[in-house]
């Protein structure tokens, strides 16, 4: 949206022209606080002996009268003091209906209740009783009508400025959605701010509709859409800290058409008791963006496995398994060993996780303990697990992006099969408790070698968990997480960033979404649900178009979507093609029945086909030799064998 179009001021701007009217408002205006606030001090006392002198003259039909100058000044003081004592000259211009100038009514009504007892009790000054009364209302009217003309004024010059600054594009005009104590606090802040221009609040309250808050108009929520081009908005910031998921996405689909940028206040827990400011606000959440309900983890079954356990995280330094190391901590095991074959990605976790210990009392007492290595190498990984007593492990470690894997496929294979495999025998030689193997949605009907491997990886863990052993092996299959490596949100983010095409390989392309600290939430519960050999599922919510998704992005980024019916837009969506291995769309199934509920109201059981140990180890075995041949063919033939549904190299859904 363009910021150099009508100025959005509610008042008339001033001729082009600056006379001296304006440079001493200026002035004025430059001055310390504290001079302004005895300059207003000083010209509504003489106001008020002034109103004191009208209501006497009107009284009398004259001014001669003999009544002692110090009663006078203490009359026409008094109004003055309780002005000060209720904070009415903390602002310069506290305009009509705005809450102070009820304070100033009941503060008259009051005075008018004192100056009627101190006449009655001093019978020698002669002053009647309805000059209080009189002058009170005429120093009322002087209040109210030279707040309400500094108001104008000073959002008249404001205006000039404000649209000098437009012209050179250094700021945007906002809608704050919401006319609470949030709301007022936030205009405060954004007072003084340069890149800012309040010029209206939006809320729900029928009552509020019209009424000014701070000197801004309050309009009702539904006039939001047609008030972001009648005042030119390019930004709105929602200040209803307490607002719900539900309620925000209302508000989302009003504004989905228009290019315009939503920004949001924390919640009340984050806020807590700090004063709100610009600095506060964030981008909404993409969550918000998606039709997906959110469900209350259960703290039992997240400490069932962690708390006071000794805990191991493979692929400790991925999108997941950093997630799963911060969820773990929070359930306060005795130790965490963070297992990562990338040094950076496991110095990086290590870091912020000793960190968060520094800062947290309840961690003081976690060992946490940084291992380079990699999941297929049984031998050293059996080393750790009898070094540490670990008694859960949570096998993270994968390799997932599909076009890679795909070109890439032994290496793909060896990682995210064999690497399951070593991990998890070794965790029954070690009479691990509980082994929870983090799967994917590709795995099913897959298209691509990394679904395949993945899905052998199940099958593997399947027939492990059919072994005479103490360990309790189960999987946990779900879709996308939200902001993960090879995520699409991060790479849309960035290219909107930069300017450039947001590129979607195919517009019917479909794909299941979840924030990554729900899904680490949902494994470790999922893995405390299992007895043994469950392939979990988790509730995905409904599928969403890619190409959706980006729409959406470019609008809540502020920009318009560029396509041939809109050639002058911002942000183009290029379709590139279905990549290698690319399916339209995921599914979290293999069969139509074969799947169950359980006692948990996002996650399912899977109820899938398995095969002998013997036999998958077999192909295990085979792999290295067949590796250094690359053979191919021999590979995918396994994929087929073994793999329900796996189609190779198939670009179709």
């Amino acid at each position: 949206m363009s910021t150099n179009s009508k100025p959005s001021s509610d008042y008339p701007s001033l001729h082009g022209k600056t006379g001296w009217l304006q440079r001493i408002a200026e002035y004025l205006l430059s001055l310390p606080r504290s001079v302004k606030r005895a300059i207003l001090l000083t010209t509504d006392l003489v106001a008020s002996l002034v109103c004191l002198f009208l209501a006497l003259s009107l009284r009398y039909g004259d001014i001669a009268h003999n009544i002692s100058p110090i009663i006078l000044l203490s009359y026409g003081t008094l109004p003055i003091i309780g002005l000060y004592l209720i904070g009415f000259y903390k602002g310069i211009a506290r305009g009509f209906l705005d809450t102070v100038m009820g304070s100033v009514a009941k503060l008259f009504f009051l005075l008018m209740v004192v100056y009627e007892i101190i006449i009655y009790l001093n019978p020698l000054e002669d002053i009647p009783r309805s000059v209080p009364i009189i002058f009170l209302f005429f120093f009322f009217i002087w209040l109210w009508n030279s707040r309400l003309t500094i108001r104008e004024l000073l959002m008249r010059w404001s205006g000039r400025a404000q649209r000098r600054l437009k012209d050179d594009g250094v700021y945007d005009n906002v809608v704050i959605y919401g006319a609470g104590e949030a709301g007022r606090d936030l205009l405060e802040g954004l007072r003084n701010s340069h890149k800012y221009n309040v010029v209206a609040y939006a809320d729900d309250d029928p009552q509020l509709a019209g009424a000014y808050l701070l000197g801004k108009k309050i309009y009702p929520a539904h006039d939001l859409v047609s008030l972001v081009e009648e005042l030119d908005i390019a930004q709105v910031f929602l200040a209803i800290p307490s607002i719900s998921r539900a309620q925000k996405r209302q508000i989302i689909d009003k504004l989905s058409g228009i290019a315009i940028k939503i920004k949001e206040l924390p919640s009340l827990e984050e806020i807590a008791d700090e004063k709100v400011t610009v600095s506060s606000m964030r981008k909404v959440d993409i969550l918000d963006v998606l039709d997906r309900q959110t469900v209350e983890p259960d703290s039992k079954l997240l400490q069932m496995n962690i708390q006071g356990k000794c805990v191991l995280v493979t692929g400790a330094g991925g999108s997941i398994g950093s997630e799963l190391c911060r969820q773990v901590i929070k359930n306060q095991p005795k130790c965490i060993v963070l297992y990562e074959l990338s040094e950076f990605a496991l110095y990086s976790i290590h870091q912020e996780l000793t960190i968060k210990q520094a800062n947290t009392p309840a961690y003081k007492n976690i060992e946490i303990i940084a291992v380079i290595g990699n999941v297929t190498n049984e031998s050293n990984l059996l080393r750790i697990l009898n070094l540490y007593n670990i008694q859960t492990v949570y096998h993270a470690a994968a390799y997932k992006h599909v076009p890679m894997v795909e070109h890439n496929p032994f290496e793909g294979v060896i990682n995210n099969t064999k690497g399951t495999y070593h991990c998890a025998r070794a965790a029954i030689q070690a009479n691990v408790e509980t082994f929870v193997l983090i799967s994917t949605d590709k795995a099913v009907r897959p298209t691509n070698v990394m679904g395949a491997s993945k899905r052998l990886a199940e099958l593997v863990c399947q027939a492990l968990s059919q072994t005479d052993s103490q360990t309790c092996i189960s999987m946990v299959r779900f879709g996308n997480v939200l902001g993960s490596s090879g995520s699409v949100v991060p790479l849309f983010t960035k290219q909107i960033e930069q300017g450039k095409p947001i590129t979607v390989t195919h517009p019917d392309v479909t794909r299941y979404f979840m924030t990554i600290p729900e899904a680490a939430n949902l494994v470790i519960q999922a893995g405390a649900m299992a007895s043994g050999g469950e392939v979990f599922v988790l509730d995905m919510g409904e599928p969403v178009k890619i190409v959706d998704l980006a729409q959406r992005m470019i609008h809540l980024s502020g920009f318009d979507i560029k396509d041939t019916a809109h050639p002058e837009g911002d942000i183009e969506v290029i379709f590139t093609g279905l990549r290698d291995g690319e399916k339209l769309y995921e599914e979290l199934i293999i069969g139509e029945d074969n799947v169950e509920t359980t006692d948990h109201p996002l996650i399912m059981q899977a109820i899938e086909h398995s095969f002998p140990l013997d036999e998958l180890e077999s192909v295990l075995f085979e792999l290295t030799e067949k590796q250094k041949q690359f053979d191919v063919p021999w590979l995918k033939q396994q994929f087929k064998q073994f793999v329900v549904g796996y189609q190779e190299g198939t670009k179709a859904a």
